[in-house]
């Protein structure tokens, strides 16, 4: 496994060591002790969530506030997505950046989304579906959503010949600066 960290430096890339010869390829999607190593974390991973999105869905920006707060390792297995990562800790100097990177079947990069940030993704192709695993439990309650298009985080969406299509929920999204966030 190749980790490497990204802009936001507690945001990382993480690309498997696929085999792959005539008959297709294999790699091992998650490693818990190989995770921990590469990464320095350890991470108790207890639920796995499988979304599957059509072109111009964006999702987000989703995160949970303690007591639930959740880190998230995020992979595609279908399709194309651009996700990003929002530093949502008050007290960071990086508070309100944001880092993205394509994720694809193709390409088989993980995102490892810390708690503290929120996330959401942009779906690139005509579907894709996406693989993520969470360090803590789904808690309504907890979650938060920031507006995607908040002009103050500056996010750069690639473009795509429609508008974003966002649940109900997700276009109730907050402004950062009215986002009720961490300490």
């Amino acid at each position: 496994m190749n980790m490497q960290r990204l802009a936001l430096p507690e945001v990382l890339s993480i690309t498997p060591k696929v085999f792959a010869d005539g008959r297709g390829f294999f790699f091992e999607s998650f490693n818990q002790k190989g995770f921990d190593q590469a990464t320095g974390l350890q991470m108790p991973f207890v639920q796995d969530n499988h979304s599957r999105s059509t072109r111009g869905v964006l999702r987000g920006l989703h995160y949970q506030l303690p007591p639930h707060a959740q880190g998230k390792l995020v992979r595609v297995v279908q399709g194309a997505v651009f996700d990003v990562a929002i530093d949502v800790r008050k007290s960071s100097p990086r508070f309100g950046q944001w880092v993205g990177l394509e994720l694809s079947a193709e390409n088989k990069q993980q995102i490892w989304v810390p708690p503290g940030f929120a996330h959401g993704f942009l779906t690139l192709t005509e579907t894709a579906e996406v693989l993520y695993k969470t360090t803590d439990f789904y808690a309504p309650a907890c979650e938060r959503c920031i507006a995607w298009d908040d002009p103050s985080l500056g996010i750069e969406w690639p473009q795509l010949d429609l508008a974003p299509v966002l649940s109900a929920k997700d276009q109730l999204g907050l402004p950062l600066s009215q986002a009720e966030v961490f300490d």
